[in-house]
């Protein structure tokens, strides 16, 4: 095997989507709570989207136990680098969605919209542990996705090896 199957590939890159919007989302509904202007709405779209990633992460990990992945292209301690990073990518994949939802269940967001009642939305999440993880963690997968695409732009345009071409829905022949 020499590519990731064609429905991992469409995992990876549709999770890739989701997250910016999820990101986007949630960059708005801060600035929206800051400014006393949030919406349930606005906290279901992010909720929403934030539960499809946490889905299809774990969509992804059973597809890669039924499809297998390539072979490691080397074993130096870059490598290893990379393997810990994909890993790392995969906890907080999981683990951004668990928090946000526990962000929720522990905050008067919970209660809002249960009562569907927007005056109920918190204006801050003091004392809310689930919400500082939350907003560690996004600053942790940003990080982790920054070190995933610098190792990616390195295998294309520096080491020329063909990396990339493994996260394609191009076959190779």
């Amino acid at each position: 095997m020499t590519q990731y199957s064609k429905r991992m590939v469409v995992i990876h890159w549709l999770t890739l989507a989701l997250l910016v919007a999820a990101w986007l989302l949630g960059d708005a509904l801060d600035e929206a709570r800051h400014d006393g202007n949030a919406t349930l709405a606005g906290y279901i779209a992010h909720a929403l989207v934030g539960d499809a990633v946490l889905l299809l992460t774990l969509l992804r990990l059973y597809v890669r136990r039924k499809d297998g992945t390539p072979k490691p292209l080397g074993t130096t301690t870059m490598d290893k680098v990379a393997t810990g990073v994909h890993h790392s990518l995969y906890s907080v994949l999981v683990l951004l969605p668990i928090s946000g939802i526990a962000t929720i269940v522990f905050s008067d967001v919970g209660r809002a919209l249960m009562a569907g009642d927007a005056s109920l939305l918190p204006k801050k999440f003091t004392g809310v542990f689930a919400h500082n993880v939350h907003e560690v963690l996004v600053s942790v997968l940003i990080a982790l996705v920054a070190v995933h695409i610098l190792g990616a732009v390195k295998h294309h345009f520096i080491l020329k090896d063909g990396l990339l071409s493994r996260m394609s829905l191009r076959r190779k022949d």
